[in-house]
Formats: C-alpha cells, structure tokens, sequence
C-alpha cells in the first residue's frame, strides 16, 4: 500500500471509528505504519515481534510486565522488544503511531 500522494495523518486520525481501532496508513519495505486513538487500557499481550510506538498527541503509558512503566509524550517513541507482555493506556484521549508488520495482531501472539 504505497501512497503515490501525502497522506494526511490528522485527516485519519479525525476518521477513526474509535478507540483501539488501528488504521494502516502506509507500508513501507517489510513494515506498516498505523495510527489509533488510545483511551482506557488495552489488554495485556505480547509480539514475535519488535513494536514501535510513537505518539502523535495526548499522552500515555506503556506497561511493562517485570519493568517500570515508560510515558510518552508528542514526538516521543518507545520499541517494546519482541516476547515483552506489555499494554498501553491512556487516561485521556491520545493517538499513536506505530510500526509493526503487516501480519501483527493487535491482540498478540
């Protein structure tokens, strides 16, 4: 799915049907780039894979099963290694981007 045109991210994000409802934006190489709104707490879960969070407005953390957790802020971005149980949660509104593999579940392995 590469774009042959901008895509506007704030335009995506003001389409979301709501929270925990990732969009995929753009792929790129082997990886894709989605967007969420986070509110509330996702379940806990874990990748094969790497998982890149950066977030785009509001805040939230990222739990992290054995570890402190880790808040992101606008511009800010945390990869969660592959095989860490981890969950995000936002106590208000935020929006994520993240880049994963095409065949990433959102609800882990």
């Amino acid at each position: 799915m590469a774009s042959e045109s901008p895509v506007s991210i704030t335009d995506v994000i003001g389409a979301l049907p709501g929270p925990w409802q990732p969009r995929d934006l753009v792929t790129a190489n082997d990886s894709v780039v989605r967007v969420a709104r986070f509110d509330g707490a996702f379940p806990w879960h874990h990748h094969d894979e790497d998982e890149l969070f950066l977030c785009w407005d509001g805040s939230f953390r990222i739990e992290l099963d054995g570890r402190e957790p880790i808040t992101l802020h606008p511009g800010e971005l945390f990869v969660v290694p592959k095989g860490v149980r981890h969950r995000p949660v936002a106590t208000e509104t935020a929006h994520a981007l993240m880049l994963e593999r095409p065949e990433t579940e959102q609800y882990g392995n």
